[in-house]
């Protein structure tokens, strides 16, 4: 049972560090990359559908995204859910697909993306925090209830301790690359 206890804390934890890279992902640092479209989604046959099932996205430069629609009458679609979009890039047409260029990123913009990354970041090691408690309450109620002992409840908050801490290294890890990437000029 505690061990089940274990599992699900180190599942959560590990859906909470996915989480925290999806959001890094969407922070633009002047360079293309597939993943700042992810979250579009295009008006297709009057219902909301993400960009990635209607189009290709490539790079084909350092700073261009090219948005190429498997089905050509949805390319002014795709061009205004891309406008309305909260890129801040204005969507290049020319009739068969679509350019984005991604500008670059002054001295100051970086460093508040820097700083609303850190906002990413603990808000990642608040919900591994939560299910830190969470399964140490879990065990817990296992002994009041008998069901193991009290060493064996010890044994068991070192290991989600020990979890919690590896959890924690890979946010900073993860955040630390994306600063690199970031502040790389």
């Amino acid at each position: 049972m505690a061990n089940e206890i274990i599992d699900n804390a180190k599942e959560k934890m590990k859906q909470s560090l996915a989480s925290l890279q999806r959001d890094l992902a969407h922070i633009r640092a002047g360079r293309a990359n597939a993943s700042l479209l992810d979250r579009i989604q295009v008006v297709y046959y009057g219902a909301p559908t993400p960009l990635n099932q209607l189009a290709s996205v490539t790079v084909p430069e350092a700073r261009v995204l090219m948005v190429t629609p498997f089905d050509k009458t949805i390319l002014k679609d795709i061009e205004k859910a891309l406008y309305e979009s909260d890129l801040g890039i204005t969507p290049a047409n020319d009739g068969s697909v679509i350019r984005l260029v991604i500008p670059m990123l002054t001295e100051e913009r970086r460093k508040e993306l820097v700083k609303d990354m850190g906002k990413f970041i603990e808000a990642s090691k608040v919900a591994i925090r939560n299910v830190r408690r969470d399964a140490m309450d879990s065990v817990k109620k296992q002994e009041k209830a008998k069901e193991i002992t009290e060493d064996e409840r010890k044994a068991f908050e070192k290991d989600i301790q020990k979890i919690t801490d590896d959890a924690t290294k890979e946010a900073d890890r993860l955040a630390s690359v994306k600063e690199k990437e970031l502040l790389d000029i």
